[in-house]
């Protein structure tokens, strides 16, 4: 059974899309985070400044504390909110480096899959026991793959419910002071 050279040309060219497909969306990712962090920076900058202003018109120290106390919530509300960003972003780059996986690794199994059955018919006679713990190894290789990406489908979940807990409490704790 010998590759001709399409096969090496079309197993190259799927190799290099993937390859781009990954770096556009790590970039992508990359783009939106400096983005929201630019604009974090700037609002921060401009919050900081407008908030020393108000302190330092305050007329008493007891205004000055109070200027400063409702400062605090929005605060806290845009870091919260900031997180909250952060992790949507890593998230959707993380769903789609999940579908790129899921789409490769189903190629790769049609391509082994069809190897496998060129292999089973050009055989010798007495091999199909060789070829059948192949193709056993190829289903519980397929098996263990969608047992992790179910794994990391509900690790994802508990994740987002968590940062969904975490932001109400933080939010509400910060309503209280």
């Amino acid at each position: 059974m010998s590759v001709n050279a399409e096969q090496f040309a079309a197993a190259n060219k799927a190799a290099v899309d993937s390859l781009l497909s990954v770096a556009n969306t790590a970039l992508a990712t990359a783009e939106r985070i400096a983005a929201l962090n630019l604009n974090a920076a700037r609002s921060a900058l401009e919050d900081s400044a407008s908030g020393a202003k108000a302190v330092m018109e305050a007329k008493d120290p007891q205004a000055a504390l109070a200027v400063q106390s409702a400062l605090a919530q929005p605060a806290v509300e845009k870091a919260v909110a900031y997180s909250r960003s952060v992790y949507e972003i890593t998230s959707q780059s993380q769903q789609e480096l999940a579908k790129l996986v899921e789409a490769q690794f189903g190629d790769f199994q049609k391509s082994i899959a069809g190897l496998l059955d060129k292999a089973a018919k050009s055989a010798p006679a007495g091999s199909e026991t060789a070829v059948a713990a192949i193709q056993n190894a190829i289903a519980a290789a397929t098996s263990a793959f969608g047992n992790m990406n179910a794994v990391a489908k509900q690790f994802a979940d508990a994740a987002q419910a968590n940062v969904a807990a975490v932001t109400k409490a933080t939010t509400a704790a910060a309503k209280k002071k």
